[in-house]
């Protein structure tokens, strides 16, 4: 699993969903991931972090609930959201994104 802050800096842009295994929001919300991973064939990095592996990490990125989508711009966040969402709304920000 790559770095959260290699993830994040060396992407030009990056999508990043904090998640927990126990989650039933989460556990919903990973099949519209998987599909969106194949959408975007390799242009745009997903990744996804366990927070209860990756407790520092989710607390430098200040999740407070899960899922938590954030997209990364040059290592910044520019675009965050919080619980379930439709993978067109998902992608379609990922795309808006990526194109400024």
């Amino acid at each position: 699993m790559t770095d959260f802050k290699q993830a994040i800096t060396e992407n030009p842009v990056a999508l990043v969903e904090f998640y927990a295994s126990w989650c039933p929001h989460c556990h919903r919300m990973m099949p519209v991931v998987d599909e969106l991973k194949e959408l975007l064939d390799q242009r745009i990095p997903v990744f996804q972090y366990d927070i209860d592996q990756n407790k520092a990490s989710a607390s430098e990125a200040n999740v407070e609930s899960i899922p938590t989508f954030i997209i990364y711009k040059n290592g910044q966040p520019v675009w965050r959201h919080s619980g379930e969402m439709t993978g067109d709304m998902l992608l379609g920000k990922v795309d808006y994104y990526s194109k400024e």
